[in-house]
């Protein structure tokens, strides 16, 4: 029996605070629930009405959107940065600090602060362009721009992470195999594409994988800054659940829709493992 205490604390937690919350949220799928009045069973009724909302269909278009910038978009620039940080250059371990601490900084500060950058009358960004003779841009205010502006800002949040990964996975490369590339006359660049790529394949994959997860739990950022808007155009699959479940109260169909997004997530995680994952 001594195992089975020892790992009791956790099975505690895991039945309390993961099993019971995700098999409840199932059962609410097939009722309706408003939190004050009785449940009411509804069978199918929340299923029916999901693939009839053409809302959160576009909800979750929108956080495509944002994770088709976003991702490449992080992978890029933090590799880019992270072979940078990784040569022998002065205040490396400065800049390495630099770019990471956005990521412990509060999303709702981050958030607040690229606001005042994104503003359409005072923002800094509009008004360095105004000061250099060009119009002003509505970078939350324009369906077509906000929620690149969101990535954007989303980048900036969060690519400290992943330069600091790719820095681990840097470490993992054999030394003899760049002396090798060397003898052979191999530049810089061949090195990297040839050698030091292939080789942090799982780092990637892991990067990918994050970005991912973390692209699809997209809340914060529209949540304060646009509020889904303009015209529903950066309202993110979470953001709607949300506003189902604690802005109409709606829990049965909260739950269907998060129930539902959770198999579109684990859809997604299994293709890219199919497609960038290989064996090194």
């Amino acid at each position: 029996m001594i195992p089975y205490l020892i790992i009791s604390p956790y099975i505690i937690f895991f039945l309390i605070f993961i099993a019971f919350p995700v098999l409840f949220s199932i059962f609410l799928t097939f009722n309706k629930w408003n939190i004050i009045s009785p449940m009411q069973f509804s069978g199918f009724k929340n299923y029916i009405r999901l693939f009839q909302d053409a809302l959160f269909f576009k909800s979750i278009y929108n956080t495509f959107i944002f994770l088709a910038i976003n991702i490449p978009l992080q992978i890029v620039i933090a590799l880019f940065l992270a072979e940078i940080l990784n040569q022998k250059i002065k205040f490396r371990g400065f800049f390495r600090a630099a770019f990471f601490l956005p990521v412990v900084v509060s999303g709702v500060v981050v958030t607040i602060l690229w606001q005042q950058l994104y503003g359409f009358d005072t923002g800094l960004l509009n008004r360095i362009l105004v000061s250099l003779g060009f119009g002003r841009i509505g970078w939350l205010i324009d369906p077509k721009l906000a929620m690149p502006s969101i990535a954007i800002m989303a980048t900036w949040k969060n690519v400290g992470l992943y330069i600091v990964l790719f820095l681990v996975g840097f470490q993992t490369v054999p030394k003899q195999y760049y002396e090798a590339a060397d003898l052979e006359g191999a530049s810089h660049w061949q090195k990297f594409f040839k050698i030091t790529m292939p080789m942090i394949n799982p780092t990637i994959f892991l990067v990918v994988i994050l970005s991912t997860v973390g692209g699809f739990s997209l809340f914060i950022e529209p949540y304060i800054l646009t509020g889904g808007g303009p015209l529903n155009s950066t309202l993110s699959a979470v953001l709607y659940i949300y506003k189902e479940g604690f802005f109409y109260y709606h829990m049965g169909y909260a739950s269907t829709l998060g129930l539902f997004f959770a198999l579109i997530i684990v859809s997604v995680v299994v293709i890219q493992k199919k497609f960038i994952e290989k064996e090194v």
